[in-house]
């Protein structure tokens, strides 16, 4: 049986998302998976910030001579073990998760988070 890396496609129309996976070579693109080994998610306005790899999963199915597609040998060499995007990929991802982090919309709201600020000050 030959093993290929390759995506998955999900979502739906103008809205893709894609699995990163290790399949049988002979199955097609949405058919069953041996591993689920991340995802990429085209939509992500951070570029760094679209790929999740499970590296070692990746590392394992690559020495058992799994071969990756054009696409997903790109993405391994950027974001996997030794990649070239890894700082930029963990950067752009807190900036992601900075933005996604839910912000007070009343007044009431802010005045209840800065309290606590103000206290832990007061006891110093």
């Amino acid at each position: 049986m030959a093993v290929r890396i390759r995506m998955k496609k999900l979502g739906r129309l103008h809205r893709p998302f894609y699995r990163i996976c290790a399949m049988d070579s002979r199955a097609p693109r949405g058919g069953r998976v041996l591993q689920e080994l991340g995802t990429y998610d085209p939509m992500v306005p951070e570029t760094d910030a679209r790929v999740i790899l499970d590296v070692e999963g990746v590392e394992k199915w690559l020495a058992v001579g799994a071969q990756p597609t054009p696409k997903v040998a790109v993405l391994i060499k950027k974001y996997g073990k030794n990649g070239t995007h890894l700082e930029a990929q963990k950067a752009a991802q807190a900036k992601l998760a900075e933005a996604r982090k839910p912000r007070p919309t009343s007044t009431r709201m802010i005045k209840a988070q800065a309290a606590p600020a103000v206290t832990e000050e007061a006891a110093e």
